[in-house]
């Protein structure tokens, strides 16, 4: 098999949300398959972290204080990565947030929070980084959905109508970008062990409710990501456009 069909090497990447959880581990699996990355998120202790942990790996990173519903913010993010770095490659999109509520409790201004941070971020992300791509021909934008975009659940109303929103955007975008050069995919997790989900792993019967639906038998974990994101960046999904792989564990296998 070419090994070089998942090399990394000369490319840079984005990663927004890359301050800790699945951001922190993908960007450094892009690292080590050869990439340097430009990190967003508004942590920026995290984002300090990050960057160390990456230069470690003999990679050269940089981090960018970024809300990513701040259009101007994320327009100045990405003009100073191109004056860094002189070019993107790759695009994943990880930034989000969750309210987890009823459907007849959730406010208007929790709605608004997750529709807004986890597809109209994504969207503006893409609008100030894709154009550079397709002026070069080519490009990967990793959109972060979710099962919850394919499966509901119960006080998950907002979350499941972003991510499956993700993935339609993700249809949509592929089919634009095609025939110059873009390739854009989506990744599916299930229940990782993050900070985002702390309270769901200190809730007894919530955190085993999720290890019995999941066909493997347990959570997964950050780095298990690992494979998927570097595939989606590299040359060995160049024919790969528009799907959403679903890393869980068997759980949409139902």
């Amino acid at each position: 098999m070419r090994h070089d069909l998942f090399d990394l090497g000369g490319r840079v990447a984005v990663v927004t949300g890359a301050s800790k959880g699945l951001g922190k581990s993908m960007a450094l699996a892009l690292a080590e398959a050869g990439a340097d990355v430009a990190l967003y998120a508004r942590d920026v202790e995290g984002l300090k972290a990050v960057k160390q942990a990456i230069e470690d790996l003999g990679r050269r990173a940089e981090f960018f204080v970024v809300d990513i519903l701040n259009r101007a913010a994320i327009e100045g993010a990405v003009e100073k990565t191109l004056d860094s770095f002189g070019q993107v490659d790759v695009l994943v999109n990880n930034a989000g947030v969750n309210v987890r509520k009823p459907v007849l409790e959730i406010t208007p201004e929790e709605w608004d929070l997750v529709i807004d941070t986890n597809l109209k971020g994504y969207l503006l992300i893409a609008q100030a980084i894709v154009p550079h791509m397709l002026s070069r021909g080519h490009g990967k934008v990793i959109n972060m959905a979710s099962i919850l975009g394919a499966v509901g659940l119960p006080t998950q109303v907002a979350y499941a109508s972003s991510k499956g929103g993700v993935i339609q955007m993700t249809k949509v975008m592929a089919l634009e970008w095609a025939k110059q050069g873009v390739q854009v995919n989506a990744i599916g997790p299930t229940y990782f062990e993050t900070p985002l989900v702390a309270q769901l792993r200190n809730d007894p019967e919530r955190y085993n409710f999720i290890i019995d639906r999941t066909p493997m038998g347990r959570w997964g974990q950050p780095e298990e990501l690992a494979g998927v994101v570097v595939f989606l960046a590299s040359k060995a999904s160049d024919f790969v456009t528009g799907q959403t792989i679903f890393v869980d564990g068997g759980w949409t296998a139902w």
